[in-house]
């Protein structure tokens, strides 16, 4: 269960949180680099865990988030979606005030 903690910490020590396969600068997966480029359009600083360098994070974070599939986007501890979600709140400008506001509360 020290996994699911160390989860739970990342999880809340991050106003906005990533998890995802690859890095920012290189995604390993299409669904990793939307939204990357969704949360960049945004316009403020994030945290990414890459799953894919962490196969004990990538087996236990379905569990703990209670969500199947990568990227996971989490702010202010709350988990939002997956890729198909993000990108639906960007388009209708529902995400960019939340991340806003989880960035500046944690500055």
């Amino acid at each position: 269960m020290e996994i699911h903690e160390s989860i739970r910490e990342q999880i809340a020590g991050n106003p906005v949180l990533l998890y995802m396969k690859g890095s920012p600068d290189q995604p390993q997966c299409g669904f990793s680099a939307q939204v990357v480029q969704v949360l960049m359009a945004c316009g403020e600083r994030f945290a990414y865990i890459d799953i894919l360098a962490n196969p004990e994070i990538r087996a236990n974070l379905p569990q703990v988030s209670d969500w199947p599939t990568f990227p996971q986007l989490f702010i202010d501890g709350e988990l939002v979606g997956g890729c198909d979600i993000v990108v639906e709140m960007y388009q209708s400008g529902e995400l960019q005030p939340m991340i806003k506001q989880a960035a500046s509360a944690g500055a």
